[in-house]
């Protein structure tokens, strides 16, 4: 099912994108969220795995036309020295929504007994629906009167996409992405596995820590938004996989208690804000007509990434029989991001830009 959803959200992010460079960000987003709430809301109706299925797709689809012109979309609205901050507030939702969600669901699942599993995607699709309505009320392509539909961006928008593709520094962002899904995703995933099965923590305990790295994201991801706007984004993005990466071989060690709560606020401080980082990268380097399209380019690096890293890790995991080397894998990941990432501010390897 997870897969589905990952099949689909890759594909649309990529037309999504372009879709949003054509006819503008506000549309796109609000259309998504719909499709997004819709493919919730049958998700919880399903009756077997093909109707399940079907319902993932949608959702996946709908999350494609969201995130990519969300960031995107802060391309029109803050100049550069405003703008990794601004895509750092907006990245800092997901980590709301991992403190929201943790304690909430396993409240619905229990209240609505066999049934709970349903009544919780459908508290996810109404939440989704609302937001829809905000978005389409209160979004705004740009903050002056040129419309969005200009039929000269219009015609633009494709042939500004073969420059995204031929462009060194979309492939060089990409590199990074790709690397940073691929470590990213690996920590996430084997996070309580490695806590409860190989460190013997409480699954209690491990649910608090997976609560406290979404914290850590609220309350430092934004730091790394005004560095990058003092710094570059080449050294941000490199400064928050290092950290990441460190936080991996503390999990990948044998740690105490003081020594996994180290490493999940090293990991929680930035680990959300990169593709805020990443979204504003964009915007700055092709522009804000380009800026949805070059993201969902992207995606599909840190969707390949996303794909490979839990498959591999698991692999490593059944081989060595302990979740460690998955970690010391994924801190070798990180850091190698890192190095690619500190290389984005020289020019050379930049390449032309696109506007």
């Amino acid at each position: 099912l997870a897969s589905w959803n990952l099949g689909a959200y890759m594909t649309m992010a990529l037309i999504g994108g372009l879709i949003a460079a054509r006819f503008g960000p506000r549309v796109v987003i609000t259309i998504g969220i719909g499709l997004t709430a819709m493919g919730m809301l049958l998700t919880g109706l399903s009756s077997g795995l093909a109707s399940a299925s079907a319902a993932r797709v949608l959702t996946g689809l709908g999350n494609g036309m969201v995130l990519a012109p969300s960031l995107a979309l802060l391309a029109s609205w803050f100049g550069a020295r405003q703008l990794g901050l601004a895509s750092a507030v907006v990245s800092s939702g997901a980590a709301l929504a991992l403190v929201t969600t943790g304690p909430t669901v396993p409240l619905i699942i229990a209240w609505g007994g066999d049934d709970g599993w349903r009544w919780a995607w459908h508290a996810f699709a109404a939440v989704a629906a609302f937001m829809g309505v905000l978005a389409g009320i209160f979004l705004r392509n740009r903050p002056s009167a040129v419309a969005a539909g200009d039929p000269r961006t219009q015609a633009s928008v494709f042939r500004g996409f073969g420059g995204i593709v031929r462009s060194r520094f979309a492939w060089h962002l990409g590199t990074v992405y790709f690397l940073y899904g691929f470590g990213f995703i690996t920590f996430v995933t084997f996070f309580q596995r490695r806590l409860i099965g190989d460190l013997d923590f409480s699954s209690v305990a491990a649910g608090y820590l997976f609560l406290a790295m979404g914290a850590a994201s609220l309350i430092f991801g934004l730091a790394y938004g005004v560095v990058s706007d003092r710094i570059g984004r080449g050294r941000a993005l490199a400064a928050t996989l290092v950290l990441q990466g460190a936080a991996a071989v503390i999990l990948g060690l044998r740690p105490g208690m003081v020594a996994v709560v180290v490493a999940v606020i090293l990991f929680g401080s930035g680990g959300f804000s990169l593709p805020g980082l990443v979204g504003a990268a964009c915007g700055e380097h092709f522009g804000r007509t380009m800026a949805a399209a070059s993201l969902g380019f992207l995606t599909i690096f840190i969707g390949v990434g996303q794909a490979l890293g839990p498959y591999l890790s698991g692999l490593l995991a059944d081989g060595f029989s302990s979740f460690g080397p998955p970690y010391m894998l994924s801190a070798s990941v990180l850091f190698l991001s890192a190095i690619i990432a500190g290389l984005l501010d020289l020019p050379r390897f930049c390449g032309s830009h696109i506007r």
